[in-house]
């Protein structure tokens, strides 16, 4: 099992500027939900910004520490954005 802010710790070190949300979706510690919103997204496409992220944590993929990841990725003005239409 892996602690969500374990896996913020993951990606900030991939993506230091990043702000990174995870919640734990079961209960269980292997199916996360993660916001994150880096200056390091501009200029990618999705599948890049994932990507990234991904890259950060391939070792708790590998080890099924992580098993399911709902993964929502933005710039700072698409997260401003997003957060304004709200």
């Amino acid at each position: 099992m892996i602690s969500p802010e374990q896996v913020e710790a993951m990606i900030k070190a991939e993506l230091p500027d990043a702000q990174v949300q995870v919640q734990d979706l079961t209960g269980g510690g292997d199916h996360l939900q993660a916001i994150v919103v880096s200056s390091q997204f501009e200029g990618k496409s999705l599948v890049k910004q994932h990507q990234l992220v991904y890259g950060a944590l391939q070792q708790a993929m590998a080890s099924e520490a992580i098993h399911a990841l709902a993964l929502k990725t933005y710039t700072p003005e698409s997260w401003q954005a997003t957060r304004q239409a709200v």
